[in-house]
C-alpha cells in the first residue's frame, strides 16, 4: 500500500514540477489510479486537467472541478477565481485516507 501511495505522489510531483508546463489534474481519486501487474500506480483521466505556467501558483477557474469527497474545500467554498495548484494534494490526502482506513471518505447516500 505504501508503494502505491508513493507512486501516486511521485506522479503528482512530476505533473506539478517535472513538466515544462504545470499540469493540474483536479480529479485524483481511486477510479483514476491504474495499477500494472507489479502494482505500480499510474495517474489517468486527464479530462478535467488544466495546464499552467510553472511559475504560477494560482490558477483561474470558473467552476468547481473534480469528484465530491476529493475536491479541496477552496475549490467549492469560494466564488471561484484563483485556486492554488496544491488542491491536487488535498485529493491525494483523501485518497490515502481511504487506503489506510479501508472505507470511503464520504457516502453520497447520507445527508449531513
Amino acid at each position: 500500500m505504501l508503494d502505491i501511495a508513493t507512486g501516486i505522489a511521485t506522479g503528482m510531483e512530476y505533473l506539478h514540477q517535472g513538466c515544462n508546463q504545470r499540469i493540474l489534474h483536479f480529479d485524483i481519486q481511486p477510479h483514476n489510479i491504474l495499477l500494472d501487474y507489479s502494482f505500480n500506480s499510474k495517474i489517468s483521466d486527464f479530462g478535467l486537467a488544466k495546464l499552467c505556467a510553472r511559475d504560477q501558483s494560482i490558477v483561474t477557474l470558473t467552476a468547481a472541478r473534480g469528484t465530491m469527497g476529493y475536491i479541496a474545500p477552496e475549490l467549492y467554498s469560494q466564488n471561484f477565481g484563483g485556486v492554488p495548484y496544491k488542491s491536487d494534494v488535498y485529493s491525494f490526502g483523501m485518497l490515502v485516507l481511504e487506503m489506510v482506513s479501508g472505507r470511503r471518505n464520504s457516502d453520497p447516500g447520507i445527508e449531513n
